[in-house]
């Protein structure tokens, strides 16, 4: 398995086809790591291994649900796999939680990206749940990797998000609002 490039790292440069919209027209973009840099924005790029199976788009329709949250709070939000992005659009297409995605499926069709990140499984070569939070410079402050069978928590990367921002000391379990440690 390779090393997963973690916290205090720049993030890799990337630049890949998302599916961006249902719709006939202009449902494929170009997505860039330079993207976020140039709004001042934070970045949060979740990995799952593939499409059309069963955790996965529990989590993407978890993420769907709060993306109106991650935008609240200056955060591009990617959703990424090693799928292309026609079976992204079919999957979106074709899975009803799914159609009204308001962020990017990222499409790591060359496995270039994962493999940079170190994150790609290594007997099936799919890409773990790994959930990256990347602030506004490019530099990785957050890393949460879950094997394949478990989904993970979206409110607690919101919850960690919010902890990086106040560029404080935050305690366990600290929640938006709380008091910071001095």
């Amino acid at each position: 398995m390779n090393r997963i490039l973690s916290v205090g790292a720049k993030f890799p440069a990337f630049e890949k086809t998302a599916v961006v919209s249902t719709e006939v027209q202009n449902e494929f973009a170009k997505i860039t790591s330079e993207d976020h840099v140039k709004k001042g924005q934070w970045m949060v790029m979740f990995w799952w291994p593939m499409d059309f199976t069963f955790v996965c788009p529990t989590e993407i329709a978890a993420f769907g649900d709060k993306s109106k949250d991650f935008a609240d709070r200056n955060v591009q939000l990617i959703g990424a796999s090693t799928d292309t992005e026609f079976v992204h659009l079919a999957w979106r297409n074709n899975h009803p939680a799914l159609k009204n995605l308001s962020f990017p499926m990222l499409a790591d069709t060359s496995k270039s990206l994962a493999e940079e990140l170190g994150i790609l499984e290594s007997n099936s070569k799919v890409a773990y749940r790994v959930s990256y939070i990347v602030d506004p410079n490019g530099i990785i402050r957050h890393v949460s990797v879950n094997d394949l069978s478990v989904g993970r928590n979206v409110d607690e990367i919101l919850r960690v998000v919010d902890a990086l921002q106040t560029d404080k000391l935050t305690p366990c379990n600290w929640k938006k609002g709380e008091k910071t440690l001095n």
